[in-house]
């Protein structure tokens, strides 16, 4: 039987106070069954995950764990599959909210296995809404059906080793037309998922139309399988040194490669638009992970300090006072971030990703900074264990550096949303200037002179004639 949570009540009861009112009892009782199955099934097997994938490159790029499948037959047999799909847009998921996933997303943040044995890790997930929103039928029955069904597994493919990708107009590879088909040559990085040998499908963004008028309408997204002659990867590419196998983040080229008309996802041009869409609910899903690690951290950093054998100058580390404070600080900062991700859910719940692009960027700043920031109190509580292998916290440092930079470096965010608040400048100025002059019309209605109560007007010696 599994000890009892160190944390009061199960999730459901736990619910930010302003977030409860969005969140409908089917969604509560998931909730507390995502817990329990991260919990005490899900973190259990990550060891054993990690023991499976072997040790050369080969073996680990050619990984299935078996213990993932097993893994998967249970999320199945709960009920927790596909919860990802947000009912407001899509027929195809399990029927929550973004925000009610979101509650989910951060439990599953808290194990390397969980995400996938419930159907509902990146980049699958982005890439199955990309199909469910923009697929055409024929689309949704070949890829989108065995992704739902977890029978495959798929890469997105933007990012590019040449040019600047944090801005997507740079994109360069070509997309020709020949016929009936579109040919495609270029390279591409950090191709999440793509050393999987599960990932038969990529969604590719290229340029197709480099003349058009509009840097937006240049680009396309097109459905790529794996398999089509002409692919090469190259190498898959370390985050600080952890090689992320079997998920892998590949360095792929295209050399001629054919695919059909028919795969190209909404129309030439559209592939801004698709991305956009893609990206934001994806966003609140890292975010929302992200704050799970956070909250597995302070977890860590809890059982460091009050494990009674640990007692540097004669104290156990939680009589120090300095990691009090840490801890204290980890608390207000989790719970402040997960309260800026929750309202970005809520407002894509209430209209679209368009109509949330404030909030989002706002979590997708805010909640890696946060995560990095906890996880690293902890590596320093464990001192050089936290940076070895002997603890997680090392490689969640990794994956958490990493979401500064993934969808979308915090510079873009930064900068659109600081441009969005100069707005209000010149409006601010008018208002005080409103306000002042008013002070003065109130003042002078009353019989008082406004002036400065410490003013002294003290002049120091006599003027010179």
């Amino acid at each position: 039987m599994a000890p009892s949570t160190s944390t009061p009540g199960p999730a459901s009861s736990r619910i930010p106070v302003v977030a409860r009112p969005f969140v409908g009892e089917r969604a509560k009782e998931t909730l507390d069954l995502v817990e329990k199955f991260v919990d005490e099934e899900c973190i259990p097997a990550d060891p054993v995950y990690a023991a499976q994938l072997g040790s050369t490159v080969e073996e680990r790029f050619s990984a299935h764990p078996p213990v993932l499948e097993a893994l998967k037959r249970r999320a199945r047999e709960l009920g927790l599959w596909n919860m990802f799909l947000p009912r407001n847009h899509f027929s195809e998921g399990a029927g929550f909210s973004n925000l009610e996933y979101g509650l989910m997303a951060e439990h599953l943040g808290r194990s390397r296995t969980a995400s996938e044995a419930t159907n509902c890790a990146a980049p699958d997930t982005g890439n199955m809404e990309v199909l469910a929103k923009y697929g055409s039928g024929a689309q949704k029955r070949q890829w989108l059906d065995p992704l739902l069904d977890g029978r495959v597994r798929s890469a997105f493919l933007m990012t590019e080793p040449d040019v600047a990708s944090s801005d997507a107009t740079n994109i360069q590879l070509q997309m020709r037309r020949d016929g009936d088909d579109w040919v495609l040559n270029g390279q591409k990085w950090w191709s999440s998922g793509a050393g999987d040998p599960r990932c038969k499908v990529y969604l590719v963004m290229g340029k197709s139309d480099p003349r058009h008028a509009d840097p937006y309408r240049q680009q396309s997204v097109i459905i790529v399988p794996a398999d089509t002659p002409g692919i090469t990867i190259h190498r898959m590419l370390s985050v600080y040194g952890f090689d992320d196998a079997p998920h892998g983040h590949g360095h792929i080229s295209f050399d001629n490669v054919r695919v059909p008309g028919s795969n190209m996802v909404l129309g030439p041009g559209r592939g801004f638009e698709i991305i956009q869409g893609r990206l934001g609910p994806g966003r609140i899903h890292h975010a929302m992970r992200s704050i799970g690690a956070a909250e597995k951290a302070l977890e860590l950093f809890l059982a460091r300090i009050n494990d009674p054998a640990k007692k540097p100058f004669g104290k156990h580390l939680s009589e120090h006072g300095v990691m009090l404070e840490r801890v204290a600080r980890s608390r207000i900062e989790i719970d402040a971030a997960r309260l800026v991700v929750l309202n970005a859910a809520i407002k894509i719940d209430e209209s679209d990703a368009k109509a949330a692009l404030e909030e989002i960027a706002q979590a997708k700043v805010l909640v890696p900074t946060v995560a990095l920031d906890v996880i690293d109190r902890a590596v320093q509580a464990y001192g050089a264990a936290g940076v070895s292998q002997e603890t997680p916290l090392a490689q969640m440092y990794a994956v958490g550096r990493t979401m500064r930079i993934v969808d979308g470096p915090d510079e873009v965010h930064i900068l659109q949303l600081g441009r969005n608040e100069n707005k209000r400048g010149a409006a601010v100025r008018q208002k005080l200037a409103w306000q002042e002059m008013r002070s003065k019309e109130l003042a002078k209605a009353n019989g008082i002179e406004l002036k400065d109560k410490l003013a002294l007007n003290r002049v120091s010696g006599k003027a010179r004639l």
